[in-house]
């Protein structure tokens, strides 16, 4: 659809380029006397002056140029082929010397203002208008050539941007309209006034005209400059200088509607630094609003690279609007993002739970159920706060939350033990809660019963329980492990098949606890098993527990992006891993956590 758009616009572009040619050999003669010749070469370069030197006007990127100015004036004194060949030599001068991004833009411009200039003419011409003297009789004439100009400028111009942008052409002729009416009446009034000039004298009317043309544009420039850094500030966040709340709201809306016309993807994420309070209680406020103003300046430079937009939505969150990226693709970005915010290090995060700056994402993309930009923020607000509940520091799509699974009784008290965790070694239980969550969605596509589902998810969720018996010294230890403090931690999967079958209704669990860090040639602990010895949810479960030990982030030390750790997976299949259910997990990796552009990189 993107190709058919592009040859669209390129047919357009020739279309015009050829009718415009073909008019201005129909309509020019170059028969002229060495003063006219003189003169036209003052008006082109009295052209080139005003159009590099226009008149800057809110919003950004709206300009005046009063090139259209000169044109007409030289149309009511001096006739259609004058205008035509000043014309044509200040589109020579300015494709040389002002190189466009494409070549075609020069010849396009040039034929789009041959086709309008003639037109004029013709309609000046149609009501009585005479060439030469500016004479109250020709007021109709005025301005109903600069009606025609106008007009024939407005549908072609929101043609083309109605193919280039893929825009509606209704919404192409508004965009078109905004300031336009006013434009050219400025351009009218300064053309009957230039033609007064060059009447009287025309050397010393072009210099008094392009003298006030530049007084203009500096002035206007001045004020611009005013006036954009009083919307800055209405529209900046004094913090962090990122945009703030309201300015987000207007522009997702006006996305919101553009989208709904082109049917491109479109997809918000919401951002959530973790345990900011506690970073702001133990360090002042004053440190606290410095790791804001940080922390926004990260977000800033990794948006603006990718065109994303980037909001302060209040205290420590914040939003980012991506335009033309899928859930998928915005779900890799900001995942990437969060673990450069890992590993950038920042005075005073020594002190939060992972030991590094982290941050809760949840990500929506747009689709037609959604009724309103209000709904868009709070889904994405939703998955936000359940990837805090998750145990933070990661992201969650909306949508793919986990269904709620019955515990039993027994369960539920070893779920309470595992959140002592969360004072003890928030690492642990944080892991064990993805772990938990791979495992759930793993099993969905997976020939499971029922029951080997239940046992899985459930042995995910407690895998690590015996690390409450190791040391918390040992636990904490950001250094390398001795070999007798290793042999320690590797007690772990003893001591929690211990805890487990304190119950008698979880002797099914068990060996997931116990053996999930047995390998598959027999070089795992705690018993050597190898190959199908192991029992098949524990191979599993080794599977999805080092991929998330691979991909996570601890304090001092640097872990695999998803695709580094699928190749990891690869290499160790059919020594560490079950070569069976290493594919079918990196297949259900790629189709949910890595883009198709990703995967194609690796």
């Amino acid at each position: 659809m993107k190709y058919r758009v592009l040859e669209n616009k390129h047919i357009y572009a020739a279309l015009i380029i050829l009718i415009g040619t073909i008019l201005f050999f129909m309509m020019v003669d170059f028969e002229f006397s060495l003063s006219d010749w003189v003169l036209i070469y003052a008006l082109v370069a009295s052209t080139l002056v005003v159009d590099h030197y226009r008149i800057q006007l809110p919003p950004e990127g709206n300009f005046l140029s009063m090139d259209s100015a000169i044109y007409l004036a030289t149309l009511f004194v001096f006739g259609l082929d004058f205008t035509l060949v000043v014309l044509l030599l200040s589109s020579i001068i300015h494709f040389i010397y002002f190189r466009e991004d494409f070549w075609w833009i020069s010849p396009f411009n040039f034929s789009l203002y041959a086709i309008m200039i003639g037109m004029a003419h013709f309609a000046y011409l149609s009501v009585g208008g005479t060439i030469g003297e500016v004479r109250i009789e020709n007021v109709l004439g005025y301005v109903f050539s600069l009606g025609i100009y106008f007009l024939i400028n407005l549908f072609l111009m929101a043609i083309f941007i109605y193919l280039m942008k893929k825009t509606g052409l209704i919404d192409a002729l508004k965009g078109v309209l905004i300031g336009a009416f006013e434009s050219y009446l400025c351009t009218l009034l300064l053309s009957i006034v230039l033609s007064f000039l060059v009447n009287m004298a025309p050397f010393m009317g072009l210099f008094l005209f392009v003298c006030i043309a530049l007084l203009l544009s500096f002035t206007f420039k001045q004020h611009f400059e005013l006036y954009q850094k009083v919307a800055d500030k209405a529209n900046k966040d004094h913090l962090t200088g990122l945009n703030n709340h309201g300015y987000f709201k207007e522009e997702l809306a006006k996305t919101i509607l553009e989208i709904k016309q082109s049917k491109e993807p479109l997809s918000l994420a919401m951002l959530d630094i973790d345990d900011f309070k506690k970073y702001n209680d133990t360090n002042g406020h004053l440190k606290g609003d410095n790791l804001l103003t940080f922390f926004g300046q990260q977000l800033e430079r990794e948006c603006v690279a990718n065109q994303h937009i980037v909001a302060r939505y209040g205290g420590e969150e914040f939003v980012i609007l991506m335009k033309r990226t899928n859930e998928l693709d915005a779900a890799h970005f900001i995942d990437s993002l969060r673990k450069k915010i890992n590993d950038t290090y920042y005075e005073g995060v020594e002190i939060l739970p992972y030991g590094c700056l982290s941050f809760s994402a949840g990500v929506i993309e747009w689709n037609s159920e959604i009724q309103s930009s209000s709904e868009f923020l709070s889904h994405a607000d939703q998955a936000m706060y359940y990837a805090k509940a998750q145990g933070k520091n990661n992201t969650h799509v909306y949508g793919k939350e986990i269904e709620a699974i019955s515990i039993e009784e027994p369960m539920e008290e070893m779920e309470q033990q595992l959140k002592i965790f969360l004072a003890r070694d928030i690492y642990t239980y944080r892991h064990s809660k993805r772990v938990f969550k791979y495992a759930v969605e793993f099993s969905k596509l997976l020939d499971l019963k029922d029951y080997e589902r239940k046992v899985l998810m459930l042995g995910a969720l407690i895998h690590d329980i015996g690390k409450l018996e190791v040391p918390r010294e040992i636990i904490s230890k950001k250094g390398k492990l001795t070999k007798e403090e290793w042999e320690l931690v590797k007690n772990h999967v003893t001591w929690g098949k211990q805890i487990v079958e304190l119950h008698d209704k979880n002797k099914d669990i068990s060996p997931l606890v116990e053996l999930h860090h047995e390998r598959y040639d027999g070089k795992g602990y705690p018993h050597g098993l190898k190959g199908e010895e192991i029992p098949k949810l524990a191979r599993i479960l080794c599977i999805i527990d080092s991929f998330d030990a691979m991909t996570t982030e601890r304090p001092y030390q640097k872990t695999k992006t998803f695709q580094e750790a699928i190749v990891e997976l690869r290499a160790c299949a059919g020594t560490q891993f079950d070569p069976y259910f290493v594919e079918g997990f990196i297949d259900y990796i790629e189709k949910n956590y890595i883009s198709v552009e990703t995967v194609d990189t690796v």
